[in-house]
C-alpha cells in the first residue's frame, strides 16, 4: 500500500512474500486449523540455506536489481542477514533502517527548535529489538559524522532499556546479545526499569519502540521536562493503542514544552489556549 500510494509504484511490480520456517508455539502445532508449516522452527544452517535459496530464486527470476525488503525478523537474524546480503543484492530492512531513518530525521528537524547539536543530546531508547537497535546504530553514525568522532565514541551518548532494564556491561540479569553489547556501558548500579534509567541518565531524547501502552508514565515525562527545556518525546509504537504515551499526556505533563512525535496519528491538543499539533515520526 505504501509503495503504491506514496511512491506511485504499480502494484503489479510488487509481491508480498511470507517465509514460513515453522513455529515453536505448541498450541499452533496442535491446532488442526493452523495453516502454517506444522513443524518446529528451522534454525542454524537449515534456516540460512532456506533464506539463501529464496534470495537466489528472486535474483534468478527477476534480476539482480530486484528490491528485497526484509520485515519482522528477530534482531539476532535481521542484522546478520542484512550484512550478509547488502553487497549481493538490492535490499534493506524496514524495521532496522526505515524506522531509524525517519526517527533520525525527526531528531535533526527538532534541533532547529531545541537549538541543540545532535552530539549534545543524551538518547534513551525504550525497546532493544530491531527498531531500537536500528535507531541507535544510525544515530551513532550521524553523531560520528557531525562531531568528527568515531562511531564507538558516538555510542556513548546512546542508551537502551529492554525487558531486563538498562543495558550495561556485566548486567546481573544478563540478556546482552552481541547486537546489544555495542551499547552496553559501564554503570555502578543495576537499573531494572525505565523510570530509574531516566532519573539516572537525564536524557534529552526519549524514544519508545516497546509496543507497551503507558510505558512513558507521568513521572517519567515530568522528569524529562524538569531536566530539559525542550525534551524530545517520541512514543513510536503503533497502533495508537500501543503508544508509550499519548500526545495529550506528553504536552500536558510537560506544560507544552516537549517536542513530540508518535508512530500513530494523534489529534491536536489544546493547553492554556494554545494548540499543539503532534508530529508523526514513523514510516
Amino acid at each position: 500500500q505504501h509503495y503504491t500510494a506514496c511512491a506511485g509504484i504499480d502494484p503489479d511490480q510488487l509481491l508480498p512474500v511470507c517465509l514460513d520456517v515453522g513455529t515453536n508455539n505448541t498450541k499452533l502445532l496442535e491446532d488442526p486449523l493452523y495453516t502454517g508449516l506444522v513443524h518446529e522452527r528451522a534454525r542454524g544452517k537449515e534456516y540460512d540455506d532456506f533464506i539463501d535459496e529464496f534470495v537466489t530464486a528472486v535474483k534468478d527470476k527477476w534480476g539482480e536489481l530486484t528490491l528485497i525488503q526484509w520485515e519482522d525478523f528477530a534482531n539476532h537474524n535481521a542484522g546478520r542477514l542484512l550484512e550478509k546480503y547488502q553487497d549481493k543484492c538490492c535490499t534493506f530492512n524496514d524495521d532496522m533502517q526505515v524506522t531509524a531513518s525517519v526517527t533520525l530525521a525527526g531528531i535533526l528537524a527538532s534541533n532547529r527548535i531545541s537549538g541543540k547539536k545532535l552530539a549534545k543530546h543524551v538518547v534513551l531508547i525504550a525497546g532493544a529489538g530491531e527498531a531500537g537497535l536500528g535507531i541507535a546504530n544510525l544515530t551513532a553514525m550521524a553523531i560520528s559524522e557531525e562531531a568528527g568522532i568515531s562511531v564507538e565514541e558516538a555510542r556513548l551518548s546512546l542508551f537502551l532499556v529492554d525487558s531486563r532494564g538498562l543495558i550495561t556491561k556485566g548486567r546481573p540479569s544478563g540478556g546482552i546479545t552481541p547486537e546489544k553489547s555495542l551499547f552496553a556501558h559501564h554503570c555502578d548500579d543495576h537499573i531494572d526499569n525505565l523510570e530509574d534509567a531516566v532519573r539516572y541518565l537525564k536524557p534529552s531524547i526519549l524514544i519508545g519502540v516497546t509496543a507497551k501502552s503507558g510505558m512513558f508514565t507521568e513521572t517519567i515525562v515530568r522528569e524529562m521536562a524538569s531536566n530539559h527545556e525542550a525534551p524530545l518525546i517520541f512514543p513510536l509504537s503503533n497502533p495508537t493503542s500501543h503508544a508509550e504515551c499519548t500526545a495529550e499526556d506528553a504536552y500536558k505533563w510537560t506544560n507544552g514544552k516537549c517536542i513530540f512525535a508518535s508512530g500513530s496519528p494523534f489529534q491536536p491538543v489544546q493547553i492554556h489556549g494554545k494548540t499543539y499539533v503532534p508530529g508523526q515520526g514513523n514510516k
